[in-house]
């Protein structure tokens, strides 16, 4: 199994977090390792996300930090240099593709179709992130991937919540989702640590009941 397909294997949920600000989303990542999750993924979408993957590795956390919205090479040396430990694209293009794989990034790419898939596969990718999931065929276009990709591996994001993840997570080339359902930005500027807590505790029993 390779690093990336271990790691997703492990993680099952990757929360997804807009960091508002750097003293919430520390809380925020507390609440969710409490609640049982091992990483979340911060989106390079605000500008307090370099600063909050910065803080949260000066701080110790145990948690695997995903930089997320990697766009372009400089994003992807941005977040490198913040501590992240490893990177997901919301897309692919071949510059990113080869910058990640020439720098030994663990990058997570983007894909929305077969030629994308394709394009990973022809730079040594074998996991990619299928986004926007739902938006894009989710479990239909995931079921039908497998046939012509039995090698490949995914984590979709991008109209999962706790209605409809765990379908995902019982297709054989699914290893995680992500979602942002446990750590929604009303939560987090409420402060409500406890409903974040509770609901990431929900979702990992769940994942280990299923």
């Amino acid at each position: 199994m390779s690093e990336t397909n271990a790691l997703l294997a492990e993680l099952r949920v990757l929360p997804v977090v807009t960091a508002l600000d750097v003293p919430s989303t520390l809380k925020l990542a507390a609440a969710l390792q409490r609640g049982g999750m091992r990483a979340i993924e911060v989106t390079l979408r605000t500008p307090a996300a370099l600063d909050s993957i910065r803080a949260l590795k000066d701080a110790g956390s145990s948690l695997q930090i995903a930089a997320g919205t990697i766009t372009d090479s400089g994003g992807m040396e941005r977040a490198l240099a913040a501590g992240a430990d490893f990177l997901v694209s919301p897309g692919s293009t071949q510059a990113l593709l080869q910058d990640a794989r020439e720098g030994g990034a663990l990058l997570i790419p983007g894909v929305s179709s077969a030629s994308d898939v394709m394009l990973g596969l022809s730079e040594g990718y074998r996991c990619f992130k299928l986004f926007p999931a739902a938006a894009v065929g989710g479990l239909a276009l995931l079921k039908s991937l497998a046939g012509p990709f039995p090698e490949v591996t995914f984590c979709p994001t991008g109209g999962l919540g706790p209605d409809n993840y765990l379908d995902y997570l019982a297709l054989p080339n699914v290893l995680c989702c992500g979602g942002s359902w446990m750590c929604a930005t009303a939560l987090v500027e409420n402060g409500d640590w406890q409903t974040i807590e509770s609901l990431a505790q929900a979702a990992m029993q769940a994942v280990k009941e299923d």
